[in-house]
């Protein structure tokens, strides 16, 4: 696998779910349990794309929702309980109905890289509860930032096992 962004590179990004690790998330290991890594990311996906006119009452408010289809994670240092974590979101690309992105997690305490989720989703119409194309305004705003982090001046490795269809 290739380098990832640095802290450094990603730290420019905007934050999202900017706290610290709690306790209540910790394992017998004394750091962020395996199984709260993949939410806080899928967390800070959700609060990126709310700017984008994809809101979290979306289901609720416009009959529309996002949904997870599959995920990639990498574990590369531990977040220990009480040190403070942030996500930085790039997104990579889309298709009619899905988005393809990569979801950093940050340890802010330690300025180092702690995980990387990468992750399609997919547009749901939840009148029928089966993808459909993206709204226009929508997809117009996620075309405009997918070219924005294009412009990154870093590459974001990859795993290889994900794409859009």
């Amino acid at each position: 696998m290739s380098t990832q962004p640095t802290y450094d590179q990603l730290a420019a990004l905007p934050a999202f779910v900017e706290q610290p690790v709690p306790m209540s998330f910790e394992d017998i290991n004394g750091h962020l349990n395996v199984r709260h890594y993949i939410g806080i990311a899928s967390e800070g996906l959700d609060e990126s794309l709310v700017d984008l006119g994809i809101p979290q009452n979306w289901p609720t408010a416009a009959g529309h929702a996002c949904f997870s289809a599959e995920h990639h994670a990498t574990y590369l240092a531990e977040l220990r309980t009480g040190t403070t974590m942030s996500a930085r979101v790039r997104l990579l690309g889309r298709s009619e109905r899905a988005a393809h992105a990569i979801v950093y997690l940050l340890d802010e305490t330690a300025k180092q890289v702690s995980f990387v989720m990468e992750e399609i989703f997919l547009h749901i119409d939840m009148g029928t509860r089966h993808t459909a194309p993206w709204p226009n305004d929508v997809a117009a705003n996620l075309d405009r930032q997918i070219a924005s982090d294009a412009a990154l001046p870093f590459e974001s490795p990859l795993s290889g096992s994900l794409a859009l269809r």
